[in-house]
């Protein structure tokens, strides 16, 4: 067994793609996690990740993500009238023209969710609360959490922890504040994790002492093609906005790395991270933005064993590496 510890990013239904990295990883066996990070879809796939190993070891763990994402989609047990309103909301999304997301973006200028949504429906709490139990997450010993979220009033990044998780907590790392409102905390309201941490990473540097990060990458930090319409501008610009503080994290690595390396903070508490990373960009491109709002449990079970062949595939290349060198090219990644 070697130990690690997991970084989720958020991405919507493309978080299916990191459920069968999860499902990977929990069947190879070989792999010891001691923390997860993560941010909206990725905090989710956390949370009920160790809900299933703390009920029924690595097996508990399978089934548990399995039932949720199955739930999840279109043929899952939303209630009808929350399934209703995410219809609602997404229709323009799934028309899948330019057109009718114009739509979208345009009714996104004029209304808010508070307008769209005056009841706060949430059509994933539901689910969230039938597959991950809270309590048992706080009263028991297990892989550490760090669910990402920020907050409204101040722009800075609250990270979650396992002790004190609750529903509320694992909501607010989901809010894009054009779907819904802001989850409040504590009386303080917050956004989705992912405009400053997707995901955070700096918690596995204080909390853990395990060196080895592999980070299962959905939102794309590339792309070959330069964006002509209002639609495909705006989804760019997300991605960027998205990834910029992901980037910035693996800047500190690389360069505490570096400094290490040449001897410049010997004696000192930094320790060089080993990263890793388990991405598949070149066929979750190929799916469009759009689709990380897709919901039918065919899509989820394409992108499941996209994730699943991934995690095969980076076992077989880098097992060996863990624990004794990196596999991510940081000047690469970050350059």
């Amino acid at each position: 067994m070697k130990s690690i510890n997991l970084a989720l990013q958020g991405g919507g239904a493309h978080g299916a793609f990191t459920w069968g990295v999860l499902d990977a990883l929990l069947e190879d066996g070989r792999l010891d996690v001691q923390a997860l990070t993560g941010t909206s879809a990725g905090a989710m796939n956390a949370a009920v990740y160790a809900t299933g190993l703390a009920e029924n070891g690595p097996e508990g763990a399978r089934k548990a993500l399995l039932d949720f994402w199955r739930d999840v989609s279109l043929d899952g047990h939303i209630p009808p009238a929350a399934r209703m309103l995410l219809d609602v909301m997404m229709a323009p999304w799934k028309i899948g023209a330019a057109a009718g997301q114009s739509v979208m973006e345009a009714s996104r200028n004029v209304f808010s969710a508070y307008e769209l949504n005056p009841l706060d429906i949430n059509p994933l709490r539901s689910v969230v609360e039938k597959h991950v139990n809270f309590k048992m997450l706080r009263e028991t010993q297990g892989p550490n959490l760090f669910i990402a979220a920020t907050s409204v009033h101040t722009g800075k990044l609250r990270i979650f922890k396992r002790a004190e998780l609750t529903a509320d907590m694992l909501m607010a790392s989901a809010a894009l504040p054009f779907l819904f409102r802001a989850v409040e905390v504590e009386g303080e309201p917050y956004w989705d994790g992912g405009f400053m941490g997707n995901p955070a990473l700096f918690p596995l540097f204080n909390e853990s002492d395990v060196n080895d990060i592999v980070l299962v990458q959905i939102n794309p930090i590339e792309r070959d093609d330069t964006p002509d319409n209002a639609v495909d501008i705006m989804e760019r610009v997300n991605e960027i906005t998205f990834n910029a503080p992901l980037l910035g994290e693996l800047r500190a690595i690389d360069f505490v790395s570096r400094l290490i390396s040449n001897g410049a903070l010997k004696g000192t508490h930094h320790k060089a991270i080993r990263m890793h990373r388990v991405e598949a960009q070149d066929k979750l491109n190929a799916f469009g933005t759009a689709s990380k709002l897709q919901a039918d449990w065919a899509f989820f079970r394409k992108l499941f064993e996209i994730g699943r062949e991934t995690a095969q595939d980076f076992l077989s290349a880098h097992y060996e590496d863990i624990g004794k060198r990196p596999t991510l090219d940081l000047a690469k990644a970050i350059g």
